[in-house]
């Protein structure tokens, strides 16, 4: 079975290493624009002032996206930290802040303070006086529901004169909705920035660098973000994250980060950034990798009798593959499997618990070297109907198929 589907997978395969060649030329030019050198990943102390690895990681980055500048610190813990960090720079008491892609993923629902609690989240954008609206117009601009001209009137509907951020999230989190497509951003940028040339766009990119051969600042998109323990640290980068964009924003979200007066020009790394850059070099394969891995398990788990989305031969724009399990136990299986077969704490058992962000128990396996990688091979689902798992990463597609193949065996012969 295994075979027949990579045997089908064929013709998606040759699109994603298209896809892995383009972008490895793209961040080997950057390399050679910046004239990164060895010096460049040399580590640095104290306040971090003119330090140079941190100076041509930011050139890279903001090359690499189309951006007039980048901030990349390894201060940041995770995408959610990162996003937290750009609203409050961006944002002031008094503005609102518009997503069009309806409610956000779970882990930023108490920054924003829409959380389950009824109480105001304290230190959330609600509590600063920050108010929120949601439509999820883009999703179903993306679905094909809406047309541009539907898209336009939604969008003008929830501005108000307060409005001062435009929030998209591109991968889809917990719901059961297409991943936001570069075409579509630039859509609404243009919509946007043309209409309303004030109002900057934020695009949550989690998941989805490197998916395509353009990113969102290169579409007319103001500022975007995301993880390095994602996709752009290609598995080798400990932890951090990065926002690209406008250099006035960037300024703002760089003093969000340290102290006014201070921005860019603070922030050291004592062990150095070789890691950071190696990871984001090999990025692209490691991407393209993943992708074939998450094609593979969408046919996979399709011959089985699942539901899967994306289904395995559509255009992908992020690393991650819904698998609708139907029941808490298939859930526990596909999860316990996962951790089983990973190189690291195979040994462990993964059970549904109350993780800190969200709303109900979640199951996660993360057999990673890098703790929480989602550019390794992992998975998690949140304990509720339809029991749906979200498969994403995976350094080699080989490991990706594997796992599968055992979770097919563990399936049938119920051992969980």
């Amino acid at each position: 079975m295994a075979q027949e589907c990579i045997g089908n997978l064929r013709e998606i395969w040759d699109n994603v290493d298209s896809l892995i060649f383009r972008n490895q030329v793209k961040v080997l030019d950057a390399f050679v624009d910046c004239n990164i050198s060895s010096t460049h990943l040399w580590p640095s102390t104290g306040y971090g002032y003119q330090d140079t690895g941190r100076e041509g990681l930011e050139s890279l980055f903001a090359n690499i996206f189309g951006a007039e500048a980048a901030l990349v610190r390894l201060a940041w813990t995770s995408g959610t930290h990162v996003l937290k960090t750009v609203l409050f720079g961006l944002l002031r008491p008094g503005d609102d802040l518009l997503s069009i892609t309806g409610v956000p993923y779970e882990t930023l629902r108490p920054v924003i303070g829409i959380s389950d609690s009824q109480e105001v989240e304290p230190g959330s954008l609600r509590d600063f006086g920050i108010n929120y609206k949601e439509s999820p117009c883009l999703i179903h601009y993306e679905m094909g529901s809406i047309d541009e001209q539907t898209l336009e009137r939604e969008i003008e509907k929830n501005i108000s004169e307060k409005t001062s951020a435009i929030f998209i999230q591109r991968s889809r989190g917990y719901s059961h909705r297409k991943t936001i497509s570069i075409e579509s951003i630039e859509k609404v940028a243009g919509i946007v920035n043309q209409r309303w040339p004030w109002i900057p766009i934020l695009v949550d990119n989690c998941y989805c660098e490197f998916t395509d051969v353009v990113e969102p600042t290169s579409v007319g998109v103001a500022v975007a973000a995301g993880s390095l323990i994602k996709n752009p640290g290609g598995g080798l980068a400990p932890t951090g994250g990065y926002v690209v964009g406008k250099s006035k924003y960037i300024d703002r979200v760089a003093e969000a980060l340290y102290a006014p007066g201070l921005g860019k020009d603070a922030g050291s790394n004592p062990y150095g950034y070789k890691d950071v850059y190696q990871g984001v070099f090999l990025a692209p394969k490691v991407v393209g990798e993943s992708l074939k891995g998450a094609s593979f398990a969408s046919a996979f788990f399709q011959s089985l009798g699942f539901q899967t989305d994306p289904g395995p031969f559509e255009k992908r724009e992020d690393i991650v593959q819904e698998i609708i399990l139907e029941t808490p136990d298939n859930l526990k299986c596909f999860a316990q499997t996962i951790q089983a077969f990973s190189p690291i704490d195979s040994f462990a058992t993964p059970e549904p618990w109350e993780m800190p962000g969200y709303s109900c128990p979640v199951i996660m396996a993360a057999g990673t070297f890098v703790q929480g990688s989602s550019i390794e091979l992992s998975s998690d689902g949140p304990f509720r109907p339809p029991y749906s798992v979200y498969l994403q990463g995976g350094l080699t597609k080989e490991h990706v198929i594997y796992a599968c193949m055992k979770v097919k065996d563990r399936l049938e012969q119920k051992t969980y």
